[in-house]
């Protein structure tokens, strides 16, 4: 028999750590963002608000943030949104390394700046936004680990890591005692380097969780984009007409998949497919409607014949 997803209202847990988070997550990357997603413009506050509340209503407690969204501004709408509900959720924020930070301890001014702009004493996960020279991967793991010891963290982890340099921090932390949570990387049926280049199967073998942002190729898996109707904006430089236009055999397959199981969307097959794999999938949300649609992907699972046509069907982008 083919096992289920896990429902959005069970959970599973980050890592080796003892922290439990629902098998989907809700990113916040579009929370304030005017250059890229239109903030301000197409959607205001009270529109990310309801994605907010509508992930509560849908069992979804996991959010990711980071401080390089628009300034900070993902964090403060965050946390404002925290505060007013009085709920508690899992909350998860990133460090960016900016080339003028080249010592590790700018990483803890940094996370109490995070924390102010969340309104809270700790968060449940701090990642590394990417690696960047000239500080070292070593003395990055070192920063993590001294942001768990000072209590500023519950967990680490590390976003865009190659094997190599996931390898290498899980050692560093390993011999303070600290376990790597996870790795926060592109991982999409369009983008698919982790499964080619052995990064997946690290993070398994490691007891790593593999965290997917940009898990719908920033919209383009949702079906709405055709050679016609191209992305707004900056994310319409991205995918052009011919690479559309190359993508929509692949969309069909979604949707025929879909209606295999009572007629679920291209984006649920998109993030189930996801799961399957191991992944927890973060998909960004500009309202409720979006969420909504998102947690359609969880408490059913693709069979592993599907898995398979959708993994052919996808090998050529």
């Amino acid at each position: 028999m083919n096992k289920s997803a896990p429902p959005i209202n069970e959970t599973i847990l980050l890592g080796k750590t003892d922290i439990l988070i629902t098998p989907l997550g809700t990113g916040t990357w579009q929370w304030g963002d005017r250059n890229l997603w239109g903030y301000g413009s197409t959607y205001q506050e009270a529109d990310v608000r309801g994605a907010f509340q509508a992930s509560l209503e849908a069992g979804i407690r996991f959010f990711d943030t980071s401080e390089r969204y628009w300034q900070g501004e993902s964090e403060r709408l965050l946390g404002k949104f925290i505060y007013t509900s009085g709920e508690k959720v899992v909350v998860a924020t990133k460090y960016d390394p900016l080339r003028w930070r080249m010592w590790k301890n700018c990483m803890t001014k940094a996370e109490r700046h995070s924390l102010k702009r969340l309104g809270l004493p700790m968060v449940d996960l701090y990642q590394i936004h990417w690696p960047t020279p000239p500080l070292s991967i070593k003395s990055m793991a070192e920063g993590l680990a001294d942001i768990y010891e000072a209590g500023l963290t519950r967990a680490v982890g590390v976003s865009n890591y190659t094997e190599e340099q996931m390898r290498l921090t899980h050692e560093v932390l390993s011999k303070r005692g600290i376990p790597l949570a996870s790795n926060q990387v592109n991982f999409s049926l369009l983008h698919r380097n982790v499964e080619k280049d052995g990064l997946l199967n690290a993070c398994k073998e490691l007891g790593v969780t593999l965290i997917a942002h940009s898990p719908l190729a920033e919209g383009v898996l949702t079906g709405k984009y055709t050679p016609e109707n191209t992305p707004p904006g900056m994310r319409g430089n991205y995918y052009n007409n011919e690479q559309l236009a190359k993508v929509q055999t692949l969309i069909d397959l979604m949707r025929k998949t879909g209606q295999a199981h009572d007629g679920k969307s291209p984006t649920q097959v998109a993030l189930n497919w996801l799961i399957c794999k191991g992944a927890l999938p973060i998909p960004g949300a500009k309202n409720a409607k979006q969420v909504k649609e998102n947690a359609g992907a969880s408490g059913w699972r693709l069979t592993a014949v599907e898995v398979y046509a959708l993994d052919e069907a996808s090998a050529v982008y």
